[in-house]
């Protein structure tokens, strides 16, 4: 069988590679004329991922309409040997959903049927084109709620974040998406289905392949659809705004009211250069005169007005300076702005490499006290901004002025992240982006058990190649 089509680090690949013409036939039989696209102006939304870092030339962009044609896409590529590149919301931040030069990219956008809530089990099943945002309003109007929320949450699909095991902003409380997923529907790279979507509570006949999908960024199998565990309804919300001064304050405060406050829904922190970036790209104003050491986000949620229960609480809490609290909606989503918004700021102010890390609770204060400086003195002229879950370890690094293949300072955070005996992903994936950098915090055995699963699951290596493992001759700077 021929080597899957790609290789290096293409990021400008700009000759179109020609799939041959009997498998396009193939293909366009199988998926239809208008939904096999190799126009250039057709196909550039799909080649270049969010942050405009990772970039690539599909030699076609397929869009099939059901898992049959899913499995008749990837069965004929198999054979052909064409690499396949799997496709959500494309909101990555990692490199993981685009091509590298000669791939097909599989968009699953039209895989977008929701099906009616199971008031029953609390579960719902969805299509992996499905955005968030569309199985939350669904969850919401039988009464429940889909907690797997994320800033992306409106182009973010149910397929993306089950590949990335997405978490965002409420995994202190429900967990990731990995944790929802109760079956999943998947085409193998030989074009196989497995279907695994019963919703059992209880299935103890073998390897639980769900959960081994979610999180393997489309190398094991493209995921087609869900089965989505719900979770009761929290209507009732308060939401509080903290300054305090360090990250360490942040965590005791977190330690103090963990005990007390039953409801407690997401602990989010922020630091002035962030704000300061999100008030100049949105015409805001800073939330207190003065900048604290570290921005503290709390919120509650639960069936009854938890604002009570929040205010009590934070009360007693030493350290607190300024702070603002909000009961009604247009009052939490002003605050949660200040913290959401960061993403499309950084975003409007230049091209960023996006780490995305989890530390112990207790080294989150070393990390956040030194990393700037490791930045500075490894990349002259960077700008770091930090934000983050702090609830579950998880800050996000953004770095702005390296060019897009300078990795200097992506080198020295994933280092330190290392040294503090964290991990250099936390819910983005691996990608392309991280790649040369896994070893840090996997072992030799660790990676050499994923390749096997890799192997013995996608032997001709077609699926999204180079991604979590690399490719030869990529960029190697995480080996020195």
């Amino acid at each position: 069988m021929p080597a899957p089509g790609a290789g290096g680090n293409n990021r400008n690949v700009t000759a179109r590679p020609s799939l041959p013409q009997s498998l396009l036939h193939d293909l366009r039989a199988v998926v239809g004329d208008q939904h096999v696209l190799d126009d250039p102006g057709l196909t550039a939304s799909y080649e270049t991922d969010w942050t405009r870092r990772f970039h690539g030339v599909a030699s076609a962009v397929l869009r099939p309409g059901s898992t049959e044609q899913v499995a008749a896409v990837l069965r004929s590529c198999y054979e052909a040997g064409i690499a396949v590149v799997p496709q959500g919301g494309n909101t990555g931040l990692v490199g993981g959903s685009v091509p590298r030069g000669g791939e097909v990219v599989l968009s699953l956008a039209r895989l977008d049927t929701l099906e009616a809530v199971d008031p029953v089990s609390a579960q719902v099943t969805a299509g992996a084109g499905v955005s968030i945002t569309t199985v939350q309003d669904a969850a919401s109007a039988a009464g429940l709620q889909y907690p797997v929320d994320l800033a992306s949450r409106d182009t973010a699909t149910v397929g993306g974040t089950i590949a990335t095991n997405a978490g965002g902003m409420r995994v202190l409380r429900y967990g990731p998406t990995r944790q929802r997923v109760v079956g999943v529907e998947a085409v193998l790279a030989d074009g196989s289905v497995i279907s695994r979507m019963a919703g059992l509570a209880k299935d103890n006949s073998g390897y639980e392949l769900s959960q081994l999908f979610a999180g393997s960024e489309g190398t094991l199998a493209v995921v087609t659809r869900a089965r989505l565990q719900l979770a009761p309804a929290t209507p009732a919300r308060a939401t509080a705004l903290l300054g305090v001064a360090s990250v360490e304050a942040a965590l005791s405060l977190l330690q103090h009211i963990r005990h007390q406050l039953r409801d407690m829904d997401a602990v989010e922190a922020f630091f002035h250069e962030g704000v300061e970036l999100v008030c100049r790209h949105t015409g805001g104003s800073p939330p207190f005169d003065t900048p604290p050491g570290c921005y503290l986000l709390v919120e509650c949620a639960g069936t009854e007005d938890p604002s009570e229960q929040l205010a009590t609480a934070l009360e007693s809490c030493p350290g607190v300076g300024d702070s603002a609290f909000a009961v009604d909606r247009a009052q939490q989503q002003a605050l949660w702005r200040y913290r959401e918004a960061h993403t499309e700021a950084i975003n409007a102010e230049g091209i960023p490499h996006k780490l995305d890390v989890t530390l112990p609770l207790a080294a989150l204060p070393e990390f956040e006290a030194v990393v700037r400086d490791r930045v500075a003195e490894a990349a002259p002229g960077a700008r770091p901004i930090l934000f983050g879950h702090l609830g579950d370890g998880n800050l996000h690094v953004n770095i702005l002025g390296p060019e897009a293949d300078d990795d200097r300072a992506t080198d020295v955070v994933l280092r330190l992240v290392a040294s503090l005996g964290g991990s250099i992903s936390a819910e983005h994936g691996i990608g392309r982006a991280k790649a040369p950098w896994l070893h840090l915090t996997r072992s030799p055995a660790d990676i050499a058990a994923m390749r096997a699963i890799k192997d013995a699951l996608d032997p001709s290596g077609i699926l999204n190649p180079g991604v979590i493992f690399g490719l030869p001759g990529d960029h190697a700077a995480g080996n020195g």
